[in-house]
């Protein structure tokens, strides 16, 4: 950007009139307004926890900042924000606790560590992702994040090894990580120390920071510019790669700062359910700030730290009608997720073209096509598809009677989860609906399942289909928002639905109804006893092989085109009259029908409703095995779940490295397409050479490359979307940058 345009810009910006600024008062002061209001009627509490909510507010406000941050820059949710300052924070207070450094050595160690750990992730993870999807790209940082989990429990391993120590005795405990210089005073009911103080100066300090570089610097113009058009920035000469790990490298050591305050303030426990706490938090932050309004973001996540600390402070919530149970923080989850829904639905939503190229970047799925009709009738072609399907029948079929009880219960549960990924398959692959939240149909399937046999006495087979009419209904609410939200706003919002499904729908402590302890299984029919494991392997193959005809019946009819026209171009759709509203909630209801059905299966597969089967991050491992398996077919989603959920349980030890977030990155890296997009990638390789030997000319064979591969100027070189991303090699000034029809620019 020159000089003259950087002057351009800073004039714009210092001329705004006063009215623009009542604007922005508004847009600051209205979520966090609402917040507050919620707070007073609902929460009420001391001043002392007022100011411990805005202390932790202001610390949740630092991890919400980077995750903006990175959301400018990639246009993605990045899962593992919370986890990348979890992993130099632990250092730091392993470093302190245990090798007795002094407090600002740690620190300083620390940070080090985010600064690397924000530049290595970007290097090495993000930059491979470039040119993918937005989806793909999300789902590789949840794979991140697991990385990062992992890392951070082996760290103590790692410095007893390094230093001849006992594991056991270096371990990062909860306790607070407490500032040298100790001051106390006391606001009724909790003792202040100097470690707030600290937090009070050190997160505004940072927050101020940050504005001032995006709006005060040639670096941060240089940012925002190439966040918002990458391809012009490059143009003009904005090293656009080595700016994105700017971003991450800042993300990072928001994130650190966050949680090395909070570990002074209220301790930091270690694990994955801490992070997903924080990242909910930041998800909600982010939804009331509209994603890149990074002082409503702020100022959001403080009235949010607020509520939270009013929820954790109240151990009943008076309603008027009825008395909710609050203890042990139970209504966090759900209120975050209300909190995430109401702010998506009364966001003025956009028609740009802008707006519609970022929502076509979440469509992950590419079509898989089938044999194409010409060599259908080819005798070679005939018996291979022959013996490929009796191969299969026999190996399915025949499973549990090689395997041993154990094992045979875990294929069948492999089968249920296999049956969630098909309605993923269903509702994200085929009609582009992204969902986060195929978990929350699990839990009221199973919950309406178990109750169905439970209390009714009814045939288990009923109580599944009933379970998946209930889902069907719960799904079509759920997907109203759907008629106008988009790609990422949808995700959230369906994530949204299953935080408050977890947490409060599907709670015993709140509906007596839903079942508690041992859930019988009855006789299907009232004659076929399920209490064997091969009887159990064999209904939960019945489930998935009835929802898998269900759907392929489906895909072969107009409804199943009419999805993906809808998925493709919306606009396109409606002009040849086509419903996207009833195709829209079509697909929900699809979905929602089949995830429940394997709720049902699933509760009576365990003959017990627990919240481990709905934890919220139960919703990111189905969905990750959808597309790892590849959402555009029904074999992705059975090789997806056999690959995550069987590949935990039936590998080594040694081997299980391949099936966690390390695996999930090589497998996005190596096969944008999914498991299940090489497999047909082969089958259309020998396809073809079937056509070359028998002289048949196949039009779909010749226009399609049989598999991933990014043909210049098609949508997946630009990202997936119309608009080309940053150049590879725009880290280093201006550059040749890839046009739209191929050449360059």
């Amino acid at each position: 950007m020159t000089v003259t345009e950087r002057t351009a810009v800073r004039d714009e910006e210092q001329a705004r009139p006063w009215s623009g600024l009542t604007a922005r008062l508004r847009s600051l002061a209205g979520p966090a307004a609402v917040i507050v209001a919620v707070q007073l009627v609902l929460f009420p509490m001391p001043l002392g926890i007022w100011v411990q909510g805005i202390t932790v507010g202001l610390l949740g406000a630092l991890v919400a900042i980077g995750m903006a941050l990175v959301y400018r820059s990639n246009k993605i949710l990045n899962f593992a924000q919370g986890d990348l300052g979890m992993a130099p924070a632990t250092l730091s207070l392993i470093l302190v606790q245990t090798f007795a450094w002094t407090w600002l050595l740690g620190l300083v160690v620390g940070l080090v560590a985010a600064v690397v750990l924000g530049a290595v992730v970007e290097l090495a993870v993000i930059r491979r992702f470039i040119r993918s999807p937005r989806l793909i790209l999300t789902v590789a940082t949840i794979g991140l994040a697991q990385v990062l989990v992992v890392v951070t429990a082996l760290l103590p391993g790692w410095l007893a090894d390094l230093t001849g120590r006992e594991t056991d005795d270096v371990v990062a405990t909860a306790e607070r990580l407490s500032f040298p210089w100790r001051v106390e005073f006391t606001l009724d009911p909790l003792v202040f120390r100097s470690d707030h103080i600290l937090a009070w100066v050190v997160a505004p300090a940072l927050l101020a920071g940050v504005a001032y570089l995006l709006r005060r610097t040639s670096l941060g113009m240089a940012i925002r510019a190439s966040s918002e058009r990458p391809e012009r920035a490059a143009m003009l000469g904005v090293p656009v790669r080595r700016l994105t790990t700017y971003v991450w490298v800042v993300a990072a050591v928001l994130s650190f700062a966050g949680l090395f305050l909070r570990a002074g303030v209220v301790g930091l426990p270690i694990g994955s359910a801490f992070s997903l706490n924080v990242l909910l938090l930041a998800f909600a932050a982010l939804t009331l700030g509209r994603l890149t309004d990074l002082p409503s973001v702020a100022v959001s996540a403080v009235a949010l730290g607020v509520l939270e600390q009013g929820i954790l402070w109240n151990d009943t919530v008076d309603l008027g009608l009825f008395t909710l149970d609050a203890r042990r923080g139970v209504l966090v989850a759900p209120l975050l997720g209300v909190v995430i829904l109401a702010g998506l639905l009364i966001r003025r939503v956009g028609r740009s073209r802008a707006e519609g190229e970022e929502a076509t970047a979440w469509q992950g799925s590419r079509e898989v096509r089938g044999v194409p009709a010409e060599l259908r009738g080819v005798l070679e072609v005939r018996l291979v598809r022959v013996v490929v399907a009796l191969v299969a029948g026999v190996v399915v079929v025949g499973l549990p009677l090689v395997l041993g009880t154990s094992d045979s219960l875990k294929a069948s549960a492999v089968i249920v989860y296999a049956t969630v990924a098909v309605s993923v398959v269903v509702l994200t692959g085929w009609a582009g609906q992204v969902s986060l939240g195929q978990i929350g149909f699990v839990g009221i399937g199973g919950a309406v399942g178990a109750f169905v046999t439970g209390s009714w006495g009814a045939d288990l087979l009923l109580a599944i289909l009933l379970a998946g009419v209930v889902g069907a209904v719960v799904a079509l609410v759920v997907g109203l928002p759907a008629l106008r939200l988009r790609g990422l706003y949808l995700g959230v919002v369906t994530l949204a639905f299953a935080m408050a499904v977890s947490g409060w729908l599907v709670n015993p402590q709140y509906f007596g109804w839903i079942p508690q302890g041992r859930i019988e299984r009855p006789p299907l029919f009232g004659r076929l006893s399920l209490e064997s494991p091969t009887a159990l392997y064999y209904l939960c193959l019945g489930v998935f092989a009835a929802a898998a005809f269900l759907v392929t019946g489906i895909r072969r009819s107009r409804t199943g085109r009419v999805l993906i026209a809808v998925r493709d171009n919306e606009r396109n759709a409606q002009a040849f009259g086509i419903s996207v509203t009833r195709a829209k909630l079509t697909a929900f209801a699809l979905s929602g029908f089949i995830a429940a059905m394997a709720g049902a299966t699933l509760v009576h597969h365990q003959q017990v409703f627990s919240a481990q089967l709905v934890a919220p991050e139960q919703n990111l491992l189905v969905f990750t095995a959808a597309v790892v398996g590849g959402l555009g077919s029904l074999v992705g989603a059975v090789l997806g779940a056999v690959f995550l959920q069987g590949g935990g349980w039936f590998l080594p030890t040694e081997l299980q490295l391949l099936v966690t977030g390390a695996g999930v990155l090589v497998v996005l890296l190596v096969l944008p397409g999914g498991l299940g997009g090489l497999v047909f990638r082969w089958r259309d390789l020998w396809l073809r050479s079937v056509a070359r030997r028998s002289g048949i000319v196949s039009a779909s064979l010749l226009a399609d490359t049989g598999g991933d591969v990014a043909v210049p100027g098609s949508p997946s070189e630009l990202g997936g979307t119309g608009v080309a991303p940053a150049p590879p090699d725009a880290g280093d000034g201006p550059l040749d940058v890839p046009s739209l029809n191929g050449g360059s620019s």
